[in-house]
């Protein structure tokens, strides 16, 4: 069971929570600081001072009041005009890390909304009830208005949610689960579509997977250095204290200990070779690189997991608009993942090239054949390669660049931070499939270098890999294979190995 308090969330506890289906419940001392706020909102929207969203209408319509026997229709009526998303539906982790996440903003006791609107959210989770949330519409501020208004028509009892493998209206799922649908009171509606939920739980689920790429570039680049009889010697720890990026580093010091002991090192240590080519010798500052992009993002998606990002707060006795919705230091971040890891891909691609490429190497046989000519070999793996390299860098493009004014130019700078995490899904994607491709590709290199073996960590890794893509012998389609590697990589924490 994990407790919201709206202070203490991890990254570990979204993943079990949406991908393992974790239970989740809602700390006492949250309760206390919900009914605080609370009755703040009650007493305001019982008065004659403007408030926005309280009492008024929203965006280019604050100025318009809303007489008090009306504001529980204004709350319903601000959900039901925000569910506008369209587009494939967020997979069912995402809508759940949302949830997730949504419910601790909830917590933290600055949103003026009723213990029983958090409670609600868990409810969903530990029913395994999913709204279907659209995944297009948001323009990252006032946040994710769309996605997270899909989510709250369905506590009202509305829309669509999956529940127990059906999909269908949502008031029925929530029937067949045993939850109550909510009634929305004054303020309730706009705290549940104000706030960067969407964005974080797609960005933060791809950090996660990003950090796992990470960690197998430097295996597989390991692979590629032993199957192209490179040397090690550029991963000299002493050489990577002399610049001290931690990344870097850390990269340096995996490449060193996955290739310690290979056979194929020492056969070849008298060689005359004095440097590999920059994406061998390199590596450990492009992979570093990417690490650090990595963990500044997770530094950044760590306080927006326990921050409070919707509009209008409640601080003290006072109801205060502002702008915490505004989706920013997430998009900057999710733009510079899908660079980073652009990177990554780029340089596994220039390492398939001299694993297949006659021109790169005298050593393996062409295109890693058994009958040049007779067969193609590898040939078409690069060309995937090449291909998926290429889409990642048009989507690297930022979209936090590219403000649209909306609502009537009220809102007149938007982050854009949706897209950008959506367009980083297909990066880490593509990345993944390269990363797959090099992991064929260098297996293959070392079987041509038998009887000598590589290192102990990476001959067990060759092993593993065995079981799910046989070792190639001669053509066949490859497409299943490099599938089923990219999976065995997502699946992996590689650095524990």
């Amino acid at each position: 069971m994990i407790t919201l308090d709206g202070s203490r969330l991890t990254f570990d506890e979204v993943r079990r929570v949406s991908t393992a289906d974790e239970r989740v419940e809602i700390a006492a001392g949250a309760i206390a600081a919900m009914q605080r706020s609370r009755a703040v909102v009650e007493r305001l929207a019982a008065g004659d001072a403007p408030v926005y969203a309280v009492n008024t209408g929203v965006g280019l319509l604050a100025d318009v009041r809303v007489p008090p026997e009306q504001l529980e229709q204004l709350q319903r009526n601000v959900v039901r005009s925000h569910a506008c998303g369209v587009g494939e539906p967020l997979a069912r982790e995402e809508v759940r890390a949302m949830m997730l996440i949504r419910a601790n903003v909830l917590a933290k006791g600055f949103s003026g909304i009723r213990p029983l609107v958090a409670y609600r959210l868990c409810d969903l989770l530990n029913h395994g009830v999913t709204p279907v949330v659209p995944s297009q519409g948001s323009v990252g501020a006032s946040g994710d208005l769309a996605p997270l208004a899909h989510i709250a028509l369905v506590l009202m009892g509305e829309g669509e949610a999956e529940f127990q493998g059906t999909r269908g209206a949502g008031g029925e799922a929530l029937r067949r689960a045993g939850i109550e649908p909510v009634v929305l009171a004054s303020k309730e509606g706009i705290s549940l579509v104000n706030g960067t939920q969407a964005m974080l739980a797609v960005g933060g689920l791809q950090l996660l997977d990003s950090e796992t790429l990470a960690d197998s570039a430097d295996l597989i680049c390991a692979m590629t250095v032993d199957g192209l009889r490179g040397t090690p010697r550029a991963f000299d720890p002493r050489l990577h204290q002399t610049r001290l990026f931690p990344g870097q580093v850390q990269s340096a010091a995996n490449l060193a200990r996955y290739l310690e002991g290979s056979e194929i090192r020492e056969s070849h240590v008298t060689c005359r070779r004095v440097q590999d080519a920059y994406s061998l010798r390199c590596a450990p500052q492009v992979h570093g690189a990417v690490r650090d992009v990595l963990a500044e993002a997770r530094r950044i998606f760590a306080i927006e997991l326990n921050a409070v990002t919707d509009n209008p707060l409640v601080i003290d006795d006072e109801i205060i608009s502002g702008g915490n919705f505004h989706g920013e230091p997430l998009a900057l971040q999710l733009d510079a993942m899908a660079i980073a890891l652009t990177v990554l891909a780029g340089i596994s691609e220039r390492r398939v090239d001299r694993l297949v490429n006659p021109a790169l190497n005298e050593e393996l046989p062409p295109f890693l054949t058994n009958h040049a000519g007779l067969e193609s070999g590898f040939m078409m793996l690069q060309v995937t390669a090449a291909a998926l390299v290429a889409e990642n860098r048009v989507l690297a493009h930022p979209a936090s660049t590219g403000s649209i004014t909306t609502s009537g130019n009220k809102e007149d700078f938007v982050s854009m931070g949706m897209t950008s995490a959506m367009k980083l899904k297909q990066v880490v994607r593509n990345t993944r499939h390269v990363l797959a491709i090099e992991l064929l590709t260098a297996a293959r290199a070392l079987d041509c270098l038998r009887p000598l073996r590589s290192s102990r960590v990476i001959e067990r890794v060759r092993a593993e890999l065995a079981i799910v893509s046989a070792p190639w012998t001669g053509d066949r389609a490859l497409a299943s294979d490099i599938e089923r590697a990219g999976e065995w990589i997502a699946g992996r924490v590689m650095a524990g190995i």
